[in-house]
């Protein structure tokens, strides 16, 4: 049935930026449904899509025939249940095949909409001193820098950095940006971590789990002797209390929804949460007694729990620290906001200058302290390519993990220049809540988002901004990306045929299908395809400082006013710019979204309504 479908949307692809068969950063769980409920919901989301009119509503029709239903809406958002279901049925399967495919449907859906709009799959710059060796970062963007060594220098143990600027969150459990994620690989660390090669690696733990043979229950036994970095014990016991913690909705972490999803009673959802419930209706993990083995329950088997181990989210923080802040229960990550807070990492923070500076030193009481060359990173905090990249030049960082846009042709060329992969996507976001859809319907706003989106010169971005050949983006989920079971997952096949290559549209700009879009969305245009006086259309764009962000905003700002777009470029910065995204206080903004781990549903997931990274509010 899957492979008919896909038959009968590649003609409807033709017409479309989103027929075809059938995610951002990193996350969200949504309410359970069975998997008879969806396909119940799917056969009737079928019968809606063959009375579908408008554009976004031909573009709904997918293999499984629901996304059709998103656009059964009283107003401009999308109806985001069918969404919040699905992501729920793709938790709970068990069949990898059947998986992939719900997997498809998702970013089917959520393509659809229109708030998502991919740019190109990341890869990441930096420039480094030839002299320094031994730091190595994923795919997810986090880099390790506690193994480096540096040669021909007077002060060969101190590394000096620039990763961006102040950050948001320091507390693993808060974090859900790239630069916060690496500072917490470095001061704090998990019962498993990545290595140089990007495999996974014990780290607190003493080897591999045990799974039992349902692949519901995991023991992690820890190493002996494991202390926090003021030399108290470190325990299971840790682990409990900041996995429980991390899950509870009082403590607001973003990422929450890796492990649970609660109901609208504020219960635990056992259905569509990874994590099994206990008795007291926390998520069951428990420690043994003697504090050296930590066990937990999981409602489904998860493929890339491993992963999971080794992310921020799961690393332990010392509860004595965390709630001797005095506002420590209406603000979890107060014991973080300065310099000195007791951490388990091969690094403490010492010093602090905000929005200036920060001094780690090496933490002796590190499970691996033997084999830490650095002594100290001192990191300039900055969004400023231009004073970045003259600390570099002038000897003062050894590392800079951004330069000034119009700076990267003539750096490219030089040996300290470094270009390495990454498993991300970057992309326009569109905050469906915003009043630039007031009065419309849900699939009028859609049509609007997918003329914005036919409009942008994708490639120009990549050739004239970007200019270290990323790969111009045709979904959501990037290129490279595991399709859970073995295989590559944006690729077409026997199974899934995506409506062009290995795509939902042809990246190429196309004013006229753009025009058309807008028409049906109730705008009027003059003979030469320029938007009349009568239907005035202006957006604001939000971003964060750094040239290439600025500069990519500048060119879509063009290719908008192409057909008479008005858009101005809003600059905010980092904390800001986070905070204002998260609450939707934007009509349109940049966004980003690096992998947490090898799988599309790291992708998918964030969009659920529940998600704490569902920027573009959907189903808020």
């Amino acid at each position: 049935m899957k492979k008919v479908t896909a038959v009968v949307l590649v003609s409807a692809m033709a017409a479309s930026l989103l027929a075809g068969c059938g995610d951002s950063t990193s996350t969200g769980a949504g309410t359970e449904a069975t998997s008879a409920a969806a396909t119940s919901a799917a056969a009737e989301a079928t019968s809606a899509a063959a009375e579908a009119t408008s554009e976004a509503a031909a573009a709904a029709t997918t293999a499984a025939g629901d996304t059709a239903e998103i656009f059964q809406s009283d107003s401009a958002k999308p109806n985001w249940a069918p969404y919040d279901a699905l992501i729920s049925a793709i938790k709970s399967d068990t069949d990898l095949t059947d998986r992939e495919a719900k997997m498809h449907e998702a970013e089917d859906m959520l393509m659809a909409t229109g708030a998502v709009v991919p740019i190109y799959y990341y890869n990441d710059l930096y420039m480094e001193k030839t002299n320094v060796t031994g730091d190595y970062a994923t795919v997810f963007g986090t880099k390790y820098f506690m193994y480096t060594t540096k040669t021909g220098s007077s002060d060969d143990k101190k590394l000096s950095l620039c990763l961006a600027s102040e950050p948001d969150h320091l507390d693993p459990a808060l974090n859900s940006s790239v630069d916060g994620a690496c500072l917490a690989a470095n001061s704090f660390v998990g019962l498993y971590t990545f290595d140089k090669d990007g495999k996974i690696q014990p780290a607190l733990a003493d080897g591999d789990p045990q799974v039992s043979d349902d692949g519901l229950t995991y023991t992690v036994t820890l190493k002996d002797g494991l202390k926090w970095s003021d030399g108290s014990a470190l325990t299971a016991k840790d682990f409990e209390y900041s996995w429980k913690r991390a899950a509870d909705p009082n403590t607001a972490s973003d990422y929450a929804y890796l492990m649970v999803t609660y109901d609208d009673n504020g219960k635990l959802d056992p259905a569509a949460s990874l994590f099994a419930a206990a008795d007291d209706g926390s998520i069951d993990v428990k420690a043994s007694d003697d504090g050296k083995t930590l066990t937990w329950k999981l409602n489904t088997p998860c493929p890339y729990m491993m992963s999971l181990l080794a992310f921020p989210v799961f690393m332990p923080v010392p509860q004595a620290s965390v709630e001797a802040a005095s506002d420590w229960q209406t603000n979890p990550g107060a014991w973080t906001s300065e310099a000195g807070f007791v951490s388990n990492g091969a690094y403490t923070l010492k010093e602090w200058k905000h929005n200036e500076s920060m001094v780690y030193v090496k933490n002796p009481n590190y499970y691996d302290a033997a084999n830490v060359t650095m002594d100290e990173l001192d990191f300039m905090l900055s969004a400023d390519d231009t004073a970045i990249l003259a600390a570099y030049n002038a000897g003062n960082l050894d590392y800079a993990d951004t330069v000034p846009n119009d700076e990267i042709a003539s750096l490219k060329t030089q040996p300290d220049f470094h270009v390495v992969p990454n498993l991300g996507t970057y992309y326009v976001g569109f905050n469906v809540n915003s009043s630039l859809f007031d009065g419309k319907t849900a699939e009028q706003a859609a049509d609007m988002r997918l003329a914005f989106s036919y409009l942008i010169d994708r490639q120009t971005i990549v050739d004239n901004i970007g200019q270290t050949n990323q790969e111009v983006a045709t979904s959501f989920i990037p290129s490279k990306m595991s399709d859970g079971h073995g295989g590559e997952f944006k690729v077409s096949d026997t199974d899934y045929t995506y409506a062009v290559g290995n795509g939902y549209y042809d990246p190429a700009v196309n004013v006229d299908k753009a025009v058309e879009l807008l028409k049906a969305a109730g705008y009027t245009f003059d003979d030469s395809n320029m938007l009349s006086a009568d239907t005035p259309l202006t957006i604001n764009y939000l971003t964060n400082d750094g040239s290439g962000h600025v500069a990519i905003a500048q060119e879509i700002q063009q290719d908008l006013a192409q057909v008479g777009i008005q858009m101005t470029i809003q600059q905010e910065d980092w904390q800001t710019f986070l905070n204002d995204r998260k609450q939707g206080n934007f009509d349109v903004a940049r966004e980003g979204w690096l992998a947490d781990y090898d799988d599309p549903i790291n992708m998918l997931e964030m969009f659920a309504s529940n998600s704490g990274n569902n920027d573009m509010q959907l189903g808020k």
